[in-house]
């Protein structure tokens, strides 16, 4: 499958507010805010989402087969992305924060195993990269010679995320581990 990658915003508001609605609110209403400060809860979760994306406080790279929106890849600065999984044993190792966090991935039931999050990963690269780049840190999960659901890998796999040029940093969960690369201003 061929699938092109476009940032979140205003104009493609509508397409990303379609796929999570197909999907309940993924994951029960989150909306994708789960790792922004504090949410409002399932309810206010689409409207304080559209509000962040209006406002320019949100970012994903969303990917397309044609014109349906078929997934995502969350990111954004840290500030923006304040909240991550397995707080605690990643504040054990911290030095310093990154510039960038990817923080979740999301796949159509319909397109799960067709590549939909490493399209989503190169799109949030270049889109990092056209935003000025920087280091970029990701959680995700080794899955390698285990049996893991596609739709409870919110983070990704370590092999997709290698496979772009990140290398594992430490581990912080018994599978799981912060990924680090630097991109460069202008090309991923």
């Amino acid at each position: 499958m061929s699938f092109s990658a476009k940032p979140l915003d205003e104009t493609t508001w509508s397409q990303f507010a379609a796929l999570v609605e197909r999907h309940n609110g993924v994951w029960g209403g989150c909306w994708c805010m789960a790792f922004h400060a504090k949410g409002v809860g399932a309810a206010g979760n689409r409207a304080e989402k559209e509000a962040r994306v209006r406002e320019g406080h949100a970012h994903a790279a969303l990917v397309f087969d044609g014109v349906a929106c078929v997934g995502w890849c969350q990111f954004g600065p840290t500030q923006e992305l304040p909240r991550i999984k397995h707080r605690r044993a990643y504040e054990e190792g911290l030095t310093s924060l990154p510039d960038w966090r990817i923080t979740c991935f999301f796949s159509d039931k319909a397109y799960r195993g067709k590549g939909v999050a490493a399209a989503a990963l190169a799109g949030a690269l270049a889109e990092i990269a056209r935003l000025g780049g920087g280091t970029v840190e990701s959680y995700p999960e080794d899955a390698e010679g285990r049996s893991v659901a596609g739709a409870f890998l919110h983070n990704g796999t370590l092999a997709m995320f290698e496979r772009q040029g990140f290398q594992r940093a430490r581990k912080i969960g018994k599978h799981r581990w912060v990924v680090a690369r630097t991109v460069g201003a202008g090309g991923a």
